[in-house]
């Protein structure tokens, strides 16, 4: 926790114990700047300050969404900015801060284990480095709040021009047609996509929330003037992030209905092919028809003559004189039944 006195001359570092007399003093803005809420900025937040309950574990657990609270001599509010992840995972880094008339309170965290802990103090160590060049001299709680979420703002817009360049990258992509395995190309499509959305919601409640703060009558006019800008900013990013999020859907969409019509091309080549062989099999199936009647007609008299080409003792026809041209007329009989059949019926 780092104890801090900013003034005309500059910034000083101070010791927790001077905290208290350092709030009492009219000249100077105190700023206590908390990387991590332990048990000994939960003591300073409660004792010291005298923060509502709410609000001191909104400060110890993660929130999800931006909030503002605003009491009688403060206001609290949490903010987000984004970190760009594995596999297009978006990190929210928190931002607390309690704006008091004469100090302001930034508490940061707590942040997932697989983020840079650096990267949650980026915001508040660049407004850090401008006060001690003496770029920036802060008079007020809330102009070092505006210079604060000014920087948050920017890496927000860091963030959104990254993920645009990985959307111009994958346009190029689909408009070149080195496209590559669809469905890997399809997931990179849609961790940009989520990146977007991601950021654009951060902008988004941000600016929701800022809006909540400009109608609150106990901020300063000053004050006002700088909430009303940080809300402006958010907004204005979020139209931004909305801008490239439907160019990204855009990229989509025309993608997709590339894959549409490829497959539709190849469904009608496979459909062709399949009529194709179903023609072919139709034509061999009347082949096989009409081989398999010529050879019932020319079985029926075969088997005849078989019948009769047997040699065994006492057979009927030796002792009867027409026996043999009956056989001949049975079988001619035969053959000429069973073509006229398979004529009829369209085999022949």
């Amino acid at each position: 926790m780092d104890i801090r006195l900013v003034s005309d001359e500059g910034v000083e570092e101070r010791p927790v114990a001077e905290l208290k007399a350092l709030l009492d003093r009219e000249d100077g803005l105190v700023w206590i700047d908390i990387s991590s809420c332990d048990a000994e900025a939960v003591g300073v937040l409660s004792e010291v300050f005298g923060f509502h309950p709410m609000a001191i574990r909104d400060c110890v657990e993660r929130n999800r969404v931006p909030k503002v609270h605003a009491y009688a001599d403060h206001v609290f509010v949490v903010l987000h900015a984004p970190e760009r992840g594995k596999h297009g995972h978006v990190h929210f880094i928190e931002l607390d801060q309690f704006i008091g008339h004469n100090y302001l309170v930034t508490v940061h965290g707590p942040i997932n284990p697989a983020v840079e802990p650096g990267s949650a103090l980026r915001e508040t160590r660049a407004v850090l480095t401008r006060i001690e060049a003496g770029r920036l001299h802060p008079a007020t709680p809330f102009e070092l709040s505006y210079a604060i979420v000014s920087a948050l703002i920017r890496n927000q817009e860091n963030y959104l021009e990254t993920v645009t360049s990985d959307v111009w990258r994958l346009e190029q992509r689909v408009t070149g047609g080195g496209v590559g395995e669809p469905e890997e190309f399809l997931n990179e499509l849609f961790r940009a996509r989520h990146g977007l959305l991601a950021v654009r919601t951060m902008g988004a409640l941000s600016a929701a929330i800022y809006g909540r703060m400009t109608n609150l009558t106990r901020i300063s006019p000053a004050g006002q003037r700088l909430v009303v800008d940080i809300a402006d900013q958010f907004d204005r990013f979020r139209s931004v992030a909305d801008g490239e999020r439907e160019y990204l859907q855009g990229v989509i969409e025309f993608y997709q209905t590339t894959l549409t019509i490829k497959a539709a091309l190849v469904g009608q080549a496979q459909n062709t092919e399949v009529k194709r062989l179903t023609e072919a099999s139709y034509a061999q199936n009347e082949e096989i028809k009409k081989i398999s009647a010529w050879a019932a007609i020319f079985f029926a008299p075969t088997l005849v003559g078989t019948v009769y080409g047997m040699n065994f003792t006492h057979m009927p026809e030796l002792n009867f004189a027409y026996g043999y041209p009956s056989a001949l007329i049975v079988m001619v009989l035969a053959s000429a039944v069973l073509f006229m059949v398979f004529k009829r019926r369209g085999w022949l």
